[in-house]
């Protein structure tokens, strides 16, 4: 398995909302689906678009990452964000393979998890 943590952003890049997944593309695919939705904060916030991600052997690890990343400020994310992105790009179809996933929704893990909404 691949443990990651990870930070999304909203279009406008005004919102930050850090994660942790046992797999990066399918995580963003369901970020991205969930968009709009009340039910959670990158929901509710649009926050879809990965700007940053590392990567660890671990889930202990990468929920250790999560946890000293969320208790840090916005300025401080925002450097952590500018080391690794510093454009911040969304690399979104660097992690996908495409953007918006079009062909990955035909996936039937992505077809039940559309039926839930």
């Amino acid at each position: 398995m691949d443990f990651a943590v990870y930070i999304t952003t909203n279009p406008n890049r005004s919102v930050l909302y850090t994660g942790t997944t046992n797999n990066l593309p399918r995580r963003i695919v369901e970020h991205y689906l969930e968009r709009g939705r009340k039910k959670t904060f990158a929901g509710e916030n649009y926050c879809y678009n990965l700007v940053y991600y590392e990567h660890f052997t671990t889930m202990m690890e990468a929920i250790e990452a999560e946890k000293r990343i969320k208790g840090k400020s916005r300025k401080w994310k925002e450097r952590l964000i500018e080391s690794f992105n510093s454009e911040w790009r969304f690399l979104n179809k660097d992690i996908v393979g495409e953007w918006p996933p079009v062909k990955i929704l035909e996936d039937p893990y992505f077809q039940s998890y559309l039926r839930k909404y």
